[in-house]
């Protein structure tokens, strides 16, 4: 048996289901025209854009890369700037750092 979704979780895909929907009909795309384009059936597009979190994550993608949206999910969590791993990652650096015996030290 599956544990339910947090809520925030179920809130932020129901919100991409609806996003991916007003996107496709701003741009005049229908449901049926988007599943083509992204290599799925009529009945996923209708899933995802209802925010059915069954609907594996690549549909999502590849609805982005339709709209050309994908750098959206290529920088959702973007390690370089990812404050709370950098300050982690910090906080174990060693306070000082000594050279070997023997060696130069020089580069």
């Amino acid at each position: 048996m599956e544990s339910p979704l947090p809520s925030p979780v179920e809130r932020a895909i129901h919100k991409l289901g609806s996003d991916i929907s007003l996107a496709r009909r701003r741009r005049h795309i229908s449901q049926a025209s988007l599943a083509e384009r992204m290599g799925a059936s009529l009945s996923t597009v209708r899933r995802m854009e209802k925010g059915d979190a069954r609907v594996p994550i690549h549909f999502f993608a590849r609805a982005l890369h339709v709209f050309g949206e994908i750098q959206a999910l290529a920088h959702l969590l973007d390690t370089p700037n990812d404050e709370i791993g950098l300050t982690l990652m910090d906080a174990q650096l060693p306070k000082r750092v000594r050279s070997r015996r023997g060696a130069s030290g020089a580069l």
